[in-house]
């Protein structure tokens, strides 16, 4: 009471008081009354204490529904999030959601009287301080807007969505977040961890969602182990520096942990001196990457907090995390400004060691345990431990510095211990994450598909050309129909000091310079070349399990069939000069889509391309739309004027987690309007006899059946010359 006394107006605290008696008065026990009492003088500090009848007013509306059992949890949401809400406008639009979630998300029969409380209400106001904590207001709107249309009528996975238990409500909730997401720069971070510290370890993503699941308070650092670099998942701007800049920092970090530290026996050290090791350790491979690297000194002494010298209360407060923060500045920055002798003494040692070149582990050991010995103090022991300006979230936790021996195991310490061996899918790249079309709620699921891709695997590369061979009558008519569309005009290329010719208005101007007394141009040949078909083709195998299966009446299989009918189209664009890509794809859940690269861009067709085509195997499903997209930003960054992108598959698109065939289909569709808008054509060779049924919705009118597969080697070059014309 004291509380509210103290900030409300008498009229406040009446009103105050009043509206505790109306939620005693509700039925719905003594917790919402008790948490009102106790909660809205905060809150009124805040939002202003004429923003209770609003508070009220949707409280009544609550209760009114049959939602009675929620007034208590949105009783209690309001305190966390008044921060977050700033005012009594963002109070307004926090209620209006509310009423509105309530609104749409509580049951009615026929649509005359609501019956059935909102399974999703009281989730949703549990989440509420970690939503406001990390997203804006539109950002929980729009969350809040997307579990709704896709669940509003399953109860219990609309509950599982507001818990944040979904996949596809933590991704769009990732989406929503401010800040740097890991998983849309994973391959540049491979990239620089292999072309700055020439190392290719793995790196992760950990999720920095406070979710029940540990302490909402602790720091969450990046660290590293025998699975790899892991970094958090997101980054926000901070202290002017980027997101993109931290993860560059903390990236760097951990590499130059990797080739500079080496790891020590813990047990010879207390938990103080361990912390000064870490600190005189962190600092030296800091200082080590400034020298590998200067232009991430900026970046690192920005990242490093300054803490002041006399903030911390040796009296009454721990300084142990206060000095070593000092320290750890001095070490890094000359001109740190301190004036403590102590730490000038061992910023002095360390920078001495430095110079001298051979410094390592061991050396910052020695150099911590004198630093404890000296600067310890009594007041250490106290618990009210001083944690302003002490953590440096670049740095990872050093959990690889350590070496604990247990009780018995002495005698296999130093044993060497087997590295964990690397899954194929662990050695290759990382996935990339794309969104699925939901044509139920007209609105992508953020980040559902994970792409992996990989080179196909090497078979015999005489078996693609013993199938040239077999249709080497075919050959010939292609090569035919190949002349006409070759390019006849020729385009003259001047200025050239190798060339096919003698450029003669250009010769003669050269000799004019030399008999002058200047200096003639080298440039006197030129040459000719065919005006190029300005084209890119991307042709895209479905290698599901289906193509296993024998064409009707024959012996060869339609993976067989694929693999003559791709020979004959490679063969033929390599005369025409053409652009080629082919690459296969299958899928295994959304979890797990392969893209298997046949042929770049930049390759001849070769016996390594003819080699790959051959390895080709079946396997798992069609999950069209992923692949499309994934293939498209291929076609992107070519500058030809035409990009065309080809599909051979067997049937419709399907998955095994994909429980709506409906679903698929329309994913697939949107993947081909999202190509066009892209300038990317996309035609589709079926070989589905039932393919009507369904073709038509996903390629309108760009597509071709073919029911006599057997003439799929022939019918697939001419189709590509008629397309490319």
């Amino acid at each position: 009471m004291s509380s509210a006394l103290a900030c409300l107006t008498p009229d406040g605290v009446s009103a105050y008081l009043a509206a505790a008696r109306f939620l005693g008065k509700m039925g719905r026990g003594a917790e919402p009354m008790l948490a009102f009492l106790q909660d809205w003088p905060d809150i009124a500090r805040v939002v202003g204490e004429d923003a209770l009848p609003d508070v009220m007013a949707c409280a009544q509306t609550i209760n009114r529904s049959p939602n009675g059992k929620a007034i208590a949890p949105f009783i209690a949401s309001l305190a966390p999030i008044a921060t977050s809400l700033r005012d009594r406008s963002g109070l307004a639009q926090y209620l209006a959601l509310v009423g509105d979630f309530l609104q749409r998300t509580t049951g009615s029969i026929h649509g005359i009287h609501t019956t059935f409380a909102s399974p999703g209400l009281p989730e949703f106001f549990r989440q509420t301080p970690l939503l406001y904590n990390e997203l804006s207001q539109e950002g929980v709107s729009r969350w809040v807007d997307y579990g709704i249309r896709n669940y509003g009528t399953h109860p219990e996975r609309q509950r599982e969505y507001f818990n944040l238990l979904t996949p596809d409500s933590r991704a769009v909730f990732q989406r929503e977040r401010p800040g740097t997401r890991f998983a849309e720069h994973e391959r540049a971070f491979a990239g620089t961890l292999q072309a700055l510290w020439r190392d290719e370890c793995p790196i992760y993503a950990f999720s920095t969602l406070n979710n029940g699941e540990h302490d909402a308070l602790a720091p969450l650092q990046p660290y590293y182990d025998g699975n790899g670099l892991h970094l958090p998942d997101l980054y926000r701007d901070r202290t002017g520096i980027g997101g993109m800049d931290r993860y560059r920092i903390a990236l760097a970090h951990m590499a130059a942990h990797r080739r500079w530290s080496r790891a020590i026996i813990a047990d010879n050290f207390s938990p103080a001196q361990r912390y000064a090791i870490e600190t005189f350790e962190d600092a030296r491979v800091d200082c080590l990457t400034i020298q590998t690297y200067p232009g991430l000194r900026p970046l690192l002494l920005a990242l490093h907090p300054k803490p002041r010298e006399n903030a911390c209360d040796e009296k009454q407060q721990s300084a142990v995390r206060h000095r070593l923060a000092l320290l750890s500045r001095a070490l890094l920055d000359p001109n740190h400004g301190y004036r403590n002798a102590d730490i000038l003494d061992f910023a002095a040692q360390f920078r001495a060691a430095l110079a001298q070149g051979v410094s390592g582990t061991r050396d910052m050991a020695d150099l911590a345990i004198r630093f404890v010995a000296k600067t310890r103090r009594q007041s250490d022991q106290l618990p009210n431990v001083h944690f302003d300006d002490t953590h440096i979230d670049y740095r990872d936790d050093n959990r690889h510095l350590w070496i604990f021996i247990e009780e018995g195991d002495e005698e296999t310490a130093f044993d060497h211990q087997p590295q964990p061996t690397q899954t194929a899918e662990a050695a290759g790249l990382p996935p990339r994450l794309y969104p699925e079309w939901d044509y139920a709620s007209q609105s992508y699921r953020p980040d559902w598909v994970s792409v992996y891709e990989s080179l196909q695997p090497a078979g015999n590369a005489s078996y693609i050309d013993h199938l040239l061979e077999k249709h080497a009558t075919l050959a010939k008519r292609l090569q035919r129909l190949l002349e006409q569309l070759k390019p006849q005009n020729k385009t003259r290329i001047r200025y050239q000091e190798d060339g096919s010719e003698l450029d003669l208005d250009i010769a003669l101007r050269a000799l004019v310079d030399y008999r002058s007394g200047n200096t003639p141009d080298p440039r006197i040949n030129m040459s000719h070349e065919s005006d190029s078909r300005d084209i890119a083709v991307l042709l895209l195998l479905d290698l599901s399990a289906s193509l296993n299966e024998k064409s009707a009446g024959h012996e060869r299989s339609l993976l067989a069939l694929s693999q003559e009918a791709v020979s004959l189209l490679g063969w033929a664009t390599d005369r025409l000069g053409d652009a080629l890509a082919i690459a296969g794809f299958q899928s295994n859940t959304r979890h797990e889509v392969h893209y298997r690269h046949i042929k770049g861009y930049s390759e001849n067709w070769d016996d390594n391309v003819k080699s790959r085509l051959a390895g080709l195997e079946a396997g798992y499903s069609t999950r069209m739309g992923a692949a499309m997209r994934h293939a498209a930003h291929y076609l992107d960054n070519r500058k030809e004027d035409k990009k065309l992108m080809l599909i051979l598959t067997d049937g419709e698109p399907a998955d095994i987690d994909a429980h709506d065939p409906k679903m698929l289909i329309a994913d697939a569709h949107k993947a081909v309007q999202e190509l066009e808008l892209r300038g990317i054509y996309s035609y589709c060779i079926n070989l589905d006899a039932r393919a009507d049924n369904y073709v038509g919705d996903i390629f309108g009118s760009h597509y071709m059946v073919i029911d006599n597969v057997e003439r799929l080697p022939e019918r697939l070059p001419l189709l590509f010359m008629a397309l490319t014309r």
